[in-house]
């Protein structure tokens, strides 16, 4: 059955606890995309460079690496649901605090506490409605990337509203936000059974010792550093209003929204999750590299349908990381994110500095690299990768696995 149905069972037909952890989850992925509209606007504020202005996803996400490994430990032994509200009550203080910041290190700093309290809630969401939703683990993955599409979709929209005002008011949007989630999560969501063996620190760690969930990891972290560069350090390049960059990088979302959940999953089904991955990362690396070398307009347009490969790509890495090795789901995120995050922490610091040593271009060489790399490892490491993507083995593949990312 589709997924997309809304007959018993599909993506649309959850109960209440599921529907309260998507709509928070939208709201902390908004976080993820809020500042890039405005990172000019931080940059003149705060009397700042670029490259310290993009130490705001630097800090955000080394945080959320290292974060990654105590999700597991803290949900395992305090349940998921105040795990939830725990993540989401540091998110409502520190999203709050960054809106009073007074220079780019504070704000550099909150954004730090802030990625904590996002780690704690986003990986345990996945888990929570993983583990609650009717229809099974697919429709549930579904959702969930539904609610990233909307929150990275929706995140510079708000930013933009808000940043042309002030710079200050996105931050204080998402507190309230995140404050509003807070509530409907200890309303509507019940205790979540906890696991009978409590996880460890290193769980996620040990996780990565199977072949499959490493190479899959290793090859997210390549794709991470393309993804956060077009998002980290294009506001800079398109150089707009917060109203004009905020509507590019909401047609962005949307592209990523709607390739993310009905696109991927058919192409998947065709193709084979291998093929598509592949196949989209390549198309992905020759983007950003028109959008490097090409004018203000093309570079709009690039920035636009880099959604559409990024959509594909987040489901597929998606369904990989919790279905290709044998440790349990919330072990396995932990340990594939721990490694992809440093990825997004990477890109925002080095894109700038990069274009400082060089020019404008060569971020977007480094970026097209990166991603191929990734499609390497999908190439050379296909074998590992099988043991999930055989189930979404095209219909029609033939005999000999022709093609160069067959399964």
């Amino acid at each position: 059955m589709d997924p997309l149905d809304a007959g018993a069972g599909g993506i649309l037909r959850q109960p209440k606890a599921v529907w309260a952890t998507a709509g928070a989850s939208v709201v902390a992925f908004m976080g993820i995309g809020l500042v890039d509209p405005i990172l000019p606007s931080i940059a003149r504020g705060l009397d700042a460079t670029p490259s310290q202005v993009s130490l705001l996803f630097t800090s955000y996400f080394l945080i959320t690496a290292v974060a990654m490994l105590l999700t597991g430990f803290v949900s395992s032994r305090i349940g998921g649901k105040r795990t939830l509200l725990l993540g989401l009550a540091f998110v409502v203080v520190f999203a709050g605090l960054a809106g009073t910041s007074g220079s780019v290190g504070q704000l550099v700093g909150y954004r730090a506490g802030w990625g904590l309290g996002n780690a704690l809630f986003v990986s345990t969401a996945l888990a929570v409605i993983v583990g609650a939703a009717a229809g099974g683990s697919a429709a549930a993955i579904l959702l969930y990337e539904s609610a990233l599409g909307l929150g990275m979709a929706c995140g510079p929209l708000l930013g933009a509203v808000l940043g042309n005002a002030s710079w200050r008011y996105p931050f204080f949007g998402t507190a309230t936000l995140m404050a509003i989630g807070f509530l409907c999560i200890a309303a509507f969501l019940k205790e979540q059974p906890r696991p009978a063996r409590k996880t460890s620190v290193l769980d996620p760690l040990k996780a990565l010792g199977h072949g499959g969930l490493a190479s899959a990891a290793v090859s997210a972290f390549f794709y991470n550093y393309t993804f956060f560069t077009v998002l980290a350090f294009t506001p800079f390049v398109l150089d707009m209003t917060p109203y004009r960059s905020g509507a590019v990088f909401f047609a962005w979302g949307l592209l990523l929204a709607v390739f993310s959940v009905i696109v991927a999953p058919r192409m998947q089904e065709r193709f084979g999750s291998l093929r598509v991955l592949g196949g989209s990362l390549v198309l992905l690396a020759a983007d950003v590299l028109v959008l490097g070398y090409g004018n203000h307009t093309t570079a709009v347009v690039c920035t636009i349908l880099s959604g559409a490969f990024i959509g594909v790509n987040n489901t597929v890495y998606t369904e990989l990381a919790l279905g290709v090795s044998d440790a349990p789901r919330p072990v396995a995120s932990a340990g594939y994110n721990f490694v992809r995050w440093f990825a997004a922490a990477a890109a925002p610091y080095f894109a700038p500095k990069i274009e400082e040593w060089t020019d404008i271009h060569i971020p977007f060489v480094v970026a097209a690299v990166t991603a191929v790399l990734g499609a390497l490892v999908v190439l050379v490491r296909r074998r590992a990768l099988a043991h999930e993507a055989e189930e979404l083995e095209p219909r029609h593949a033939t005999e000999d696995g022709v093609g160069v990312f067959a399964n």
